[in-house]
């Protein structure tokens, strides 16, 4: 089922942060039903560093495709400000659709933009953010693909300016709104009363971020239809490298660890690799 589609139910999707194919096949064991792809996870993952524009279209574009490799299910990607102007955001529009991407999330940041849960964020009008939406409507190649407009005004202009925003992201085409880092349970629900049953509305939960974590049947009763765990798996991954580092330095041996991890077969079974092997074989004639 095409993301598309599976907005027009009332369950809410739930959509996990992934990084890679690993990644990404573990969250689809799981049961999730959509994939997020962050700027932030791939600034974080690929390069160590901050949330703070680094991360270019490339990079994004190349870790979509091996995503897309990996799994069948509809990823929502990150676009940043679309890494330009309305004809910047065009091409990443044409390079991430063809990489495999559903869903493309472009913001009213000026470039370079940083976290929406960092300060001292700038934005660009109101206008030219609407004619990027529509830069982007225009390039696409499938009506499937779907624009998630956000805008990081509540932080800059405040919780109206980004109600306003919103609006006319929408009237300018975009299929999905997303404004960033409510500041409390109060400035969610207005959210859902200005937009809900007009278009779909995605939250974004951040540990430590300055939106009230909620959960997933919480917000689908005050009426969003998408939830992101964008940096969740990072965070999860990054104690449990570093406190793994500790104990192999401290220890020399990763017996003490060995508990907290898969060993050899184990990985392997996750990832299927007996499974690979037979289905190269079968293509092999010398094995037949």
């Amino acid at each position: 089922m095409s993301l598309k589609k599976r907005l027009q139910q009332n369950e809410i999707v739930i959509a996990p942060g992934v990084y890679d194919g690993l990644t990404a096949s573990l969250a689809e064991a799981a049961g999730f039903e959509a994939l997020y792809l962050s700027g932030a996870a791939v600034a974080y993952t690929r390069l160590g560093r901050p949330d703070i524009g680094l991360s270019s279209f490339t990079e994004m574009a190349d870790t979509m495709a091996l995503i897309a490799d990996r799994t069948n299910l509809p990823v929502i990607i990150d676009a940043d400000t679309g890494f330009g102007n309305a004809l910047n955001a065009q091409r990443t529009m044409r390079l991430y659709e063809r990489a495999g991407a559903t869903a493309l999330q472009v913001e009213d940041q000026t470039y370079p933009k940083r976290c929406g849960h960092l300060a001292d964020k700038s934005l660009i009008s109101a206008a030219e953010m609407a004619g990027k939406v529509r830069a982007m409507a225009d390039a696409r190649a499938s009506e499937e693909t779907l624009i998630i407009a956000r805008t990081d005004a509540i932080a800059v202009e405040g919780f109206q300016a980004a109600i306003d925003r919103a609006g006319a992201y929408l009237e300018a085409g975009a299929d999905i709104l997303f404004i960033e880092a409510p500041q409390s349970r109060e400035q969610l629900t207005e959210v859902a009363t200005q937009f809900s049953g007009r278009v779909p509305l995605l939250a974004n939960m951040v540990e430590g971020g300055a939106t009230p974590i909620s959960g997933a049947s919480d917000l689908e009763a005050q009426g969003f239809s998408i939830v992101i765990f964008p940096g969740g798996i990072v965070r999860a991954l990054a104690k449990t490298a570093q406190e793994y580092y500790a104990s192999l330095r401290a220890n020399g041996s990763n017996r003490p660890f060995k508990d907290r991890m898969f060993d050899f077969d184990g990985l392997n079974g996750v990832i299927g690799t007996a499974d690979m092997l037979a289905k190269g074989s079968s293509y092999d004639p010398s094995d037949r």
